[in-house]
């Protein structure tokens, strides 16, 4: 066996690109951890957020809380402590935010790995972000940040106290859409821990304000940023800066103009109300400005919900593949309506529908048409996955199909989804 060997090196983000076609397809980074203790790699990426100006009815909510004073402008209230108002946010959600750091076992084969036939352990150190979201211990993180391979586990409160007994309670698949882990604090040592206030991410709209805190660059331990929400319903291909082969896709993202810095991934994104809407992934890299990326918080709230429930990480399944309709697919695919969770069929031949999964077992078929989801319709700002990402193991629901031109409701039990 190979001696156990402890590298140094900073990380660079994660590389992540469209899965849409453009005339030149952007390249786009993951942020991973900063500056360790060590020196060391790290898995990791910055929240954003958003505050330029924000006026209007949403505001005037705010003002009665914080004790903000208002003036009157053509008829519009305009809020004169914006500044105030990030610094409340920021400090009633600091406390709910810690940095997650780990040390991750990887092994390699070298020259003389090769020749006698042992592979050579490297242990890293990454630093990342996560939200508590139970007093119990409980904080929501990204996989990636505890990936496979983490052997040990640390989170850092906002006070600078050091939890060091902290595991892993799960870790959705590699090829899972959702880059999501759950992490448990087994010891607070008589800390009290605060959790955040979950928000609803379907409310969002594009020029949104969002405000994010995070452990910039694994050193700058609650740092603030601000912007806008630019977009939803986004998908992309992330991967570590550098590596191609450990590709994933992702789907149903929130895109933000707030600046990403390595060191916060797994960290909140948060309205004006304070409340978290995303978990932040993904940064744009090289040649590209302002672009990160979020996952909306509605999409894995059933995954928190089963972990506060039962302490097990269940992600709930339905069992199919399919495409989100646009107009313009719709016309692709010459089908009778423009929205929806389309079953289309696989340019290989296999079937879109998982072979003994609820899909299956609830009927549906190749070109069906999704439409709605207990009576919630799917539109830009409420997809499958994250009306599906509501529901916990064992929920029935109520399927709206449009089959061969006509509508049909078919019930489903969502089970846990396999592990691979």
């Amino acid at each position: 066996m190979g001696a156990n060997k402890s590298s140094s090196k900073q990380s660079s983000p994660r590389t992540i690109s469209f899965t849409v076609p453009t005339m030149s397809r952007p390249q786009f980074k993951r942020p991973t951890d900063g500056r360790l203790r060590h020196g060391l790699l790290a898995v990791a990426f910055i929240l954003t957020a958003v505050i330029a100006g924000y006026g209007g009815a949403v505001l005037e909510n705010h003002n009665s809380d914080l004790g903000l004073g208002t003036t009157s402008l053509s008829g519009q209230k305009i809020v004169t402590g914006e500044s105030k108002l990030i610094s409340q946010i920021a400090k009633n959600l600091s406390p709910s935010v810690v940095s997650v750091n780990v040390d991750v076992t990887t092994t390699s084969t070298d020259s003389l790995g090769s020749l006698f036939g042992y592979t050579t352990p490297t242990t890293q150190q990454a630093a990342g972000t996560g939200i508590i979201i139970s007093s119990k211990g409980i904080i929501v993180t990204n996989r990636h940040v505890v990936p496979a391979g983490t052997t040990k586990i640390s989170v850092t409160l906002s006070d600078g106290t050091e939890l060091k007994d902290v595991s892993v309670v799960g870790r959705t698949a590699e090829t899972d859409s959702l880059d999501v882990a759950i992490l448990k604090v087994n010891d607070a040592k008589g800390h009290k821990l605060v959790p955040a206030t979950i928000g609803d991410s379907s409310n969002i709209q594009v020029g949104d304000n969002v405000v994010a805190i995070g452990n910039a660059l694994g050193q700058f331990q609650n740092s603030v940023t601000s912007g806008i929400v630019s977009g939803y319903g986004r998908s992309i291909q992330a991967s570590d800066s550098g590596s191609s082969s450990s590709s994933e896709s992702l789907a149903d993202l929130i895109q933000t103009d707030a600046a990403i810095n390595s060191g916060n991934s797994g960290g909140p994104l948060v309205n004006l109300n304070g409340q978290v809407i995303g978990i932040n992934t993904a940064v744009a890299g090289s040649g590209a400005q302002n672009i990160g990326f979020s996952i909306p918080v509605n999409d894995i709230k059933g995954i928190i919900n089963q972990v506060l429930k039962t302490g097990k990480f269940e992600r709930a399944y339905l069992g199919v593949h399919y495409v989100m309709l646009t107009a313009d697919v719709a016309y692709q695919y010459n089908l009778p309506v423009s929205s929806g969770a389309y079953i289309a069929p696989s340019a290989d031949g296999s079937s879109p529908i998982v072979s003994g999964s609820p899909a299956e077992k609830a009927g549906l078929q190749e070109k069906d048409i999704i439409t709605a989801v207990d009576g919630t319709k799917l539109d830009q700002t409420h997809s499958l996955l994250s009306l599906l990402g509501q529901h916990s193991v064992g929920d029935s629901i109520k399927l709206t199909v449009v089959r061969d031109g006509k509508t049909v409701t078919i019930d489903a039990t969502l089970e846990a989804a396999p592990s691979s």
